[in-house]
Formats: structure tokens, C-alpha cells, sequence
């Protein structure tokens, strides 16, 4: 039998991207400001790893205006809602010894 953390998506696995994909999962859609303040990271950075969360096809960027200000807000797609709940299944066996683990 492997070990549970082999299950681990290496994608979500980083800190700030699990914090990402943490505050995502929780609304139906988040500012990138928002973010940026309730993760405190740098805009670069959080940036940084939208764009890796896109790219894998689990987070959705929508860019817009309120009023003459530029906007950015983020969704997780489907697929990145399945894969965070997987990535906390993983999680939950590790830490709990659940069936699988």
C-alpha cells in the first residue's frame, strides 16, 4: 500500500496556492484585492500563483471595471472544486488515519 501523501496535488500543495484555493472554495467569487489582504501577499505573488491555479485549470480570471477602476475577480472552476475537495480528503487521511491511509 502508498502512503496517502502521494495523493497530494502538487499544484494546490504550495502554501500560498492552498490559501488560495482555501478562500476560493468558500465564495462564489472573490476581488483580488480581497485576497491579496485576507492571504497577505504581495500582488506579485499572488499573482504568481493565479496564474499557476489557471493554467492547471482551477481557478477562472475575470477582469472588468467598477466604475473607472480596473477589477479582478477569481473563481474556482469545477475542476478546481474537485480538486481542492480531494486534496482535503488526502489531508484528512493523513491526519486522521482515515480508510486508505
Amino acid at each position: 500500500m502508498t502512503h496517502p501523501r502521494h495523493g497530494l496535488d502538487e499544484i494546490i500543495h504550495a502554501p500560498v496556492r492552498l490559501s488560495i484555493m482555501a478562500a476560493l472554495a468558500t465564495a462564489e467569487k472573490a476581488d483580488f484585492r480581497f485576497l491579496k489582504e485576507t492571504i497577505e501577499v504581495s500582488d506579485s505573488l499572488l499573482s504568481k500563483h493565479i496564474i499557476t491555479l489557471e493554467t492547471a485549470g482551477y481557478v477562472r480570471v475575470e477582469k472588468g471595471f467598477v466604475g473607472k477602476r480596473a477589477r479582478t475577480w477569481l473563481t474556482l472552476t469545477d475542476e478546481g472544486r474537485r480538486a481542492f475537495r480531494d486534496y482535503t480528503e488526502v489531508l484528512r487521511q493523513i491526519t486522521e488515519g482515515a480508510p486508505g491511509a
